[in-house]
């Protein structure tokens, strides 16, 4: 053994050839914490100073390569100045330059991922040999930065700018036929064999057969288009990404313009460029909130581990309520492996469902996200029936009918007669109290909400509600079951609207108030939109329908009076009485027509200003930023409110909830991490001065007391 660490060992193999193996102790992956990069400047000087060293791969102990940096450790380097960050980062870039520089050809044996800081390691090798099951990227830009580690520089003169600046400004992963095709890799082997072809590869540098250096020198050197290709290439590609990131999110334009500022350097002074440009958006809000996703989205992986402990295998499930929620859920489950009942009392609700599924697979087909077999698969993975004949041998029962009190007492103590004594029955609601829906059961202690939001297949969270006499086995196996079905599971407790609705419905709240003052939808639309949401309130409403916001809203004015109840007519209440109600007949705030693609395309209506006429009380002058408080601070009030009311268990599982549930702007990192972001006692402020507008305005004490003692929601 040459070198021997707690993360990395150098040994001896064959004809001068030495291994250095990334396997680092007590953790499941390989990733670039303070030890790892500490032990691999020691072990690249130790390679360095033997004279017996003709050639280096490198390996990992892991079924992953690396997997790239450890953010918990590196967001603690964001709070550096730049001067000291851009230095940390030249300082790693040593290591990496070091150890491209060995005096012997290298190759790098990728197993698994590679992704960031190690994928930017394998592009300091001068070969790179990958398994056919591997990926390889640089996804950086999802966290509001860009590689930081060489990454824009060593890929852009391997595969070219126009290929580097895809995959940089994507945050692509690709797939070992794609990363061979542009040469991001230099051959993609069976696992097998990927040992010995990394190997064979150094032995035929060694003897000659391949000029390694040759091969490594184009890294070192500025990029090879003239002044003229440049300028075709960089500014098409900044108006490009510019339109797809938006201004939101500056890393993917940043990352171009420092490829750009770097293309007539050589390495060292283009790794400079690149360090300067990344210190720069580490310092920004959106990188702090997206590495807090990040984080958040760590943290509920890790609670989600707990319940699997305790939680039972779902071998077969069922939902009650075919249409389009039940095949969306029936599609849902079939694709991800899990067969399930769909039983409807209607011969057309089961084809309304099957219809459903087959529409949504056969989209997966055309994208070519699937296969013709294991899109036969999922498709005979969903049994519809009329009948609770083969109900005795399903472990989750997920009812689907109609947002009715009476409807689902009925069905849900219908079907606990049809199944076994273990099995879960989990309500699929929205507003509905579960521990009231419990009273028509026997058995309450296997009984949960399960709350998925529309269209399913595209919504990642599921709302999992913990009645007053759930038991923790039906919580933790409803939990596994979501995951399973690719879903982002949140445990919350049970009141009215659960979190999101809850949250959702004063955020409405605000919006109502703003006709009420005469504010115009489209413009409020306009701002909210600007602010980040996918679509503003108006047209959200369309989408939810009309309808269903006017139950909800009823639902939550009977739960919370004190805040949520409002005796005067508002826009709903003026449209629904209309017949408004949205997408769903073509006509709400907007008037919709159908595009080429046969999708609802919203227009003005002319129509609506006599229908919202008399619901405006007093004409208030209102800038754009009032309008935004108007807006937020309900929603993030009511957050604080969830959050102390232990509906929610933590800050992290209420922001992501919002923004899994409802668009929360990613960039803003939720609403927890917005009122962090402008100071909890500044927002403490900003919410006293629209006081007047009511109780949803108005803080909570113990709200107060954290902005009296200087205390955020995240460290």
């Amino acid at each position: 053994m040459i070198y021997e660490g707690k993360a990395i060992t150098v040994k001896t193999l064959e004809s001068g050839i030495v291994e250095l193996n990334f396997d680092l102790k007590g953790e499941s992956v390989n990733k670039f914490n303070r030890l790892t990069l500490t032990e691999l400047r020691e072990a690249v000087d130790v390679i360095k100073a033997n004279n017996d060293v003709k050639g280096l791969i490198v390996t990992s102990g892991k079924d992953v390569f690396i997997v790239g940096a450890d953010i918990t450790e590196f967001v603690d380097n964001f709070q550096l100045s730049e001067e000291e960050l851009v230095a940390a980062n030249l300082e790693v870039n040593k290591i990496f330059n070091d150890f491209e520089d060995l005096n012997v050809p290298t190759a790098v044996a990728i197993n698994g991922i590679a992704l960031g800081g190690g994928f930017e390691m394998c592009l300091a090798a001068d070969y790179r040999v990958l398994s056919d099951s591997a990926k390889v990227g640089l996804p950086e830009v999802k966290l509001g930065i860009y590689p930081g580690f060489g990454g824009t520089v060593r890929l852009t003169r391997v595969i070219g700018a126009d290929n580097a600046i895809e995959w940089i400004a994507a945050g692509k992963e690709a797939r070992a036929e794609e990363a061979l095709k542009v040469g991001a890799v230099d051959a993609v082997v069976a696992a097998d064999k990927l040992l010995d072809a990394t190997v064979d590869l150094v032995k035929r540098a060694i003897a000659g057969e391949l000029d390694y250096k040759a091969k490594r020198q184009p890294k070192l050197e500025k990029i090879k288009l003239n002044a003229i290709e440049q300028m075709m290439c960089f500014e098409t590609a900044k108006g490009f990404v510019a339109g797809k990131a938006g201004p939101n999110y500056p890393a993917p334009v940043e990352a171009i313009k420092t490829i750009q500022k770097a293309a007539n350097h050589g390495r060292d002074k283009a790794l400079e460029i690149e360090a300067k440009g990344f210190a720069k958006l580490a310092k920004t809000s959106v990188a702090e909130s997206l590495i807090g996703l990040f984080l958040n989205d760590q943290a509920l992986k890790r609670k989600a581990k707990v319940h699997e402990k305790i939680a039972r295998e779902v071998k077969l499930s069922a939902v009650l309520g075919a249409g389009i929620m039940g095949g969306g859920i029936a599609y849902q489950s079939a694709l991800k492996g899990t067969p399930i009942l769909m039983k409807d009392i209607r011969e057309e609700g089961i084809q309304l469902g099957l219809d459903e599924a087959a529409k949504l697979l056969v989209k997966r087909l055309e994208r070519k996200r699937i296969e013709p077999e294991a899109m036969a698969k999922a498709l005979n993975a969903i049994r519809p029936t009329m009948s609770y004949g083969d109900f005795g041998h399903v472990d989750i029962v997920v009812e689907a009918v109609v947002e009715n009190p009476k409807v689902k007492h009925a069905v849900l103590a219908e079907v606990e007669q049809h199944v076994g004594e273990n099995t879960i029955i989990a309500s699929n609601t929205s507003t509905i109290s579960i521990n009231l829906l419990a009273k028509a059961l026997k058995r309450p202690e296997n009984f949960v909400g399960m709350h998925f939001f529309n269209p399913v297949h595209m919504m990642p969270l599921v709302e999992v509600i913990r009645g007053e006499h759930s038991s923790d086995e039906a919580v933790a196996t409803t939990v596994a079951y979501a995951q399973k079905m690719g879903k982002n599971p949140i445990v919350v407790n049970d009141c009215p609207g659960f979190l999101v609705n809850r949250v959702l419905f004063p955020y409405f709240g605000g919006f109502a108030k703003l006709i009420s003052a005469g504010v115009d939808f489209v413009r409020i639309d306009k701002v909210m939109e600007a602010f980040g949401w996918p679509m503003g309130p108006a047209y959200l409403m369309d989408v939810v329908g009309i309808d269903t916001g006017h139950h909800g809203r009823d639902v939550m004015a009977e739960g919370f009076p004190d805040r949520m109840k409002d005796d005067r007519r508002s826009a709903i209440d003026a449209l629904y009485e209309a017949n408004r109600l949205g997408q769903k007949n073509g006509k709400g705030f907007y008037a919709y027509e159908t595009d080429k693609r046969g999708k609802p395309k919203k227009v003005v209506d002319e129509a609506i200003a006599e229908i919202l006429a008399p619901i405006v009380y007093e004409k208030r002058e209102v800038t754009d930023e009032d309008i935004i408080n108007w807006m937020m601070i309900p929603l993030c009030m009511e957050t604080v409110r969830c959050l102390e009311d232990g509906i929610v268990e933590t800050a992290a599982e209420a922001d992501m909830g919002l923004i899994y549930g409802i668009g929360f702007p990613p960039f803003r990192g939720g609403a927890l991490r917005y009122i962090d972001s402008i100071g909890v006692a500044e927002f403490v402020a900003l919410a006293d001065k629209y006081a007047d507008l009511g109780a949803l305005y108005h803080p909570t004490e113990k709200l107060r007391e954290m902005a009296k003692n200087g205390q955020t929601f995240f460290g």
